[in-house]
């Protein structure tokens, strides 16, 4: 009985449980089930129209249109269509945003690269010291950057050296500065053109950059400055995050208006440039600085220039007092002092042969010290002797006169092996220290050397008149009044007779004055050869009066004449022979003044 009443019991209790269940179950289902809407189906799963972030150039919901503002009162939700259109408008913000976003990160992956190789090179220069044919001691000579460190302390070592030269630089603040002659002059520069103060006598005030490493280096600033206003700049100050992200403007170089630059020699070159910005009262300028490295030792030599023997070759037509007063110095210079060089003269014509051949006669007898037997007032024994100088040749044409004929052919005429050529003019003068220059800025096969000569005024209007004028050694300073570097002529040279026999020679189909030397020195520019061009402080042009033929033709005539322009004064001695009516009568007005007080007095 008692285990048949516990069934019972049992029974009923698991069907009361099974009934609460089902109700429970029936309870929650009521519960959770969407509420009844006329919407289509899909429209709980569209996105709501919520405020849309302002760097994505979309527009919250208080920015819809009358229409979704007017159900959003009603309390009856938008349309399937606005729901399409907001879906829509905010793809393709999202599409917007991310083709920015690949396009930033593109920049940032090239940059990075970019920054790599260049710390992979430092790295190797650090590591492996200088490239080939350099001194050993490259490293330590630049300043001793992790000499005995890593890598890593060589590169931190670097980077502090080169912001030390920021901070040394005149780039944020001025500097104190003895006079106005210390000034570093800026030059100014746009997408096609240098302004420049320096100019020389071949230069313009306003020029195209004609020199390649020119051009590439303010093409490499542009590109630079350009680089940085269009990605992004973590030293931008009051944006956020998603403002940073996106530029607004992108730029290009036709934003670019000037910019201006200046080196300087010991810390590095600044760039200031300016661009156009979102409007038209709106600027952006960039400052950039290209620090200078350390010093690095390249090379250390010891040269010979005992053995190196100089052929002189002039070309000569008539002029014979010139060419006196050239023997005069050749005497002076070559041999009583150098004594390893040997003169070819190209003598064209048959007129005044004579007197030039007495001339090199003349002067190859030379008086040198030597040493006698009874000392003289100052205790030593010497005397004058006559030594006979035979290291000359005389080469004689029967045509019409052609400089570059007659270098060309002194040139090939030497039999002796590969000498050092001195192609020269009997209106030159120069100095024993320049024959070694020549020595030492040349080498076969490697190195010519075109020097700027130091040109002559007209010795007669810088001194006021021919009683005056010194001797010819004391006419020798180099200054602004007595001359002027010759920037523009290229006709005196130092070669080696091979890099001349190689290169092909002059063009002696030039006649006349001017263009041969042009042409060769092109063919060297053209050429794997290095070419010296500096002011050469030991060679002189000396002033005469310039003659430039009518046969010649309109291109060397023109040459010729404003090589005669700049040959008579400086601008401000010519600017006083223009004005000199003007002067004469200032001065006649001021001695009648000073009379007149005189007399009143």
């Amino acid at each position: 009985m008692l285990r048949r009443g516990l069934l019972a019991w049992v029974s009923r209790v698991g069907g009361v449980l099974v009934l609460l269940c089902c109700s429970l179950s029936l309870l929650y289902l009521m519960s959770c089930s969407p509420p009844h809407s006329d919407n289509h189906p899909l429209s709980h799963a569209l996105p709501r129209a919520g405020p849309v972030h302002p760097s994505l150039g979309g527009t919250g919901a208080g920015d819809a249109g009358p229409g979704k503002a007017r159900a959003a009162q009603n309390g009856g939700p938008p349309g399937v269509q606005s729901y399409q259109a907001l879906l829509q408008e905010r793809e393709e913000q999202h599409r917007l945003h991310i083709s920015s976003l690949k396009k930033q990160i593109a920049q940032l992956k090239e940059a990075l690269q970019e920054r790599s190789q260049q710390l992979k090179g430092v790295q190797e220069s650090i590591k492996t010291g200088l490239p080939e044919g350099s001194d050993t001691g490259a490293a330590s000579q630049g300043g001793g950057f992790g000499e005995a460190h890593g890598p890593k302390s060589q590169q931190a070592d670097l980077r502090e050296y080169l912001r030390s030269q920021l901070s040394r630089a005149e780039v944020s603040a001025g500097t104190r500065l003895s006079s106005e002659y210390a000034v570093v002059p800026f030059e100014s520069f746009t997408l096609q053109r240098v302004y420049q103060l320096e100019m020389g006598l071949t230069r313009h005030p306003e020029e195209k950059p004609v020199r390649k490493d020119r051009r590439d280096e303010l093409g490499e600033v542009l590109e630079t400055a350009l680089h940085s206003l269009n990605t992004l700049s973590s030293q931008q100050d009051g944006k956020n995050s998603a403002e940073k992200a996106l530029t607004s403007k992108v730029y290009s170089p036709s934003d670019f208006i000037e910019g201006i630059s200046r080196t300087e020699k010991d810390k590095g070159t600044m760039y200031e440039l300016i661009f156009r910005g979102e409007s038209s009262s709106e600027f952006r300028r960039l400052v950039l600085f290209r620090p200078f490295g350390p010093l690095m030792k390249v090379r250390n030599e010891r040269l010979d220039a005992a053995s190196i023997p100089i052929n002189i070759v002039v070309p000569l037509s008539r002029r014979i007092d010139k060419f006196k007063q050239f023997m005069h110095n050749f005497r002076e210079v070559c041999m009583r002092q150098d004594g390893r060089v040997h003169l070819t003269v190209v003598y064209f014509g048959k007129e005044q042969m004579s007197e030039v051949r007495s001339t090199l006669e003349n002067t190859s007898s030379s008086l040198q010290p030597g040493m006698s037997d009874s000392p003289n007032q100052n205790g030593r024994h010497t005397f004058l002797r006559e030594v006979r100088f035979k290291n000359y040749t005389l080469l004689q044409l029967d045509e019409e006169f052609s400089r570059g004929r007659g270098l060309d052919v002194g040139a090939r005429a030497w039999k002796g092996g590969n000498v050092l050529l001195f192609f020269c003019d009997v209106d030159i003068y120069f100095t024993p220290d320049f024959l070694n220059t020549c020595r030492l800025n040349t080498q076969p096969g490697r190195k010519v050397f075109y020097p700027v000569l130091f040109s002559q005024y007209n010795p007669t209007l810088l001194y006021g008149s021919p009683e005056h004028v010194p001797p010819v050694e004391q006419q020798l300073v180099i200054k602004k009044d007595t001359g002027f570097w010759r920037d523009f002529g290229f006709g005196m040279t130092c070669q080696y007779r091979s890099d001349f026999i190689n290169i092909g020679g002059f063009d002696i189909d030039i006649k006349g004055w001017g263009g041969e030397d042009v042409h060769l020195y092109r063919k060297y520019l053209h050429s794997n050869l290095l070419v010296i061009r500096t002011p050469a402080r030991g060679l002189f042009h000396l002033w005469h009066e310039k003659h430039c033929a009518d046969e010649l033709p309109p291109d060397q005539y023109r040459m010729c004449m404003q090589s005669k322009a700049m040959n008579e004064a400086s601008h401000g001695q010519l600017g006083m022979l223009f004005f000199r009516h003007e002067i004469e009568a200032h001065l006649r007005k001021q001695k009648q003044q000073q009379g007149a007080n005189l007399k009143k007095t």
